[in-house]
């Protein structure tokens, strides 16, 4: 009786420990997102991002519903990509995806929030993914960019009400100008 015991504890701690868990594995989690983003499955999609997320997320649904035609969902289809290493650096990890069939790769982000890997879809992370692109095209000015943008993001009301106003007007203008050549880059 001790050695049938014995063994189905054996057993059972080798199952345990062979068993991969699919919520420490960055790889695995932007897999199913990918997976739950080409089903246009946004309730599933929201379970594998940050909490920050659930506003892209939230806008990307309210455009589904509407259904313009400008929520382009077949850029998840997995079989169409490929999916690079996970950089973990600590909380984040970083996977970089890249379209099989040519095409300009991005890098995905993804944080640990309650001891799980999460996407991070959120406008920062979306941000992030911007300025990459810029650096990688070899766009100008985008480490000020985004040093502005997080000037920007950590100034409360006050601060930016005390901030004179023609200079943030051509300031924006000339941020527009270059989302608007981030937009085309990332068209493409």
């Amino acid at each position: 009786m001790k050695n049938y015991l014995f063994l189905m504890m054996s057993i059972f701690c080798i199952s345990i420990i062979g068993c991969k868990n699919e919520s420490n594995d960055p790889q695995a989690t932007l897999s199913k997102f990918f997976d739950a983003m080409a089903k246009k499955d946004i309730a599933s999609a929201r379970k594998l991002c940050t909490e920050e997320s659930k506003s892209m997320l939230d806008m990307m649904e309210i455009g589904m519903k509407m259904d313009t035609g400008k929520t382009e969902t077949n850029k998840y289809d997995k079989e169409k990509v490929e999916f690079g290493e996970a950089k973990i650096e600590g909380d984040k990890a970083t996977i970089n995806v890249k379209p099989k069939e040519g095409g300009e790769s991005l890098n995905f982000y993804l944080k640990k929030e309650k001891e799980e890997w999460k996407v991070a879809f959120d406008k920062n992370s979306m941000m992030e993914m911007g300025m990459d692109k810029m650096k990688s095209e070899g766009i100008e000015n985008a480490d000020s960019i985004a040093k502005s943008m997080d000037e920007l993001k950590d100034m409360d009301l006050q601060e930016i009400k005390k901030m004179d106003m023609d200079s943030i007007r051509k300031d924006m203008r000339k941020s527009m100008l270059k989302l608007d050549s981030i937009k085309r880059l990332l068209k493409k």
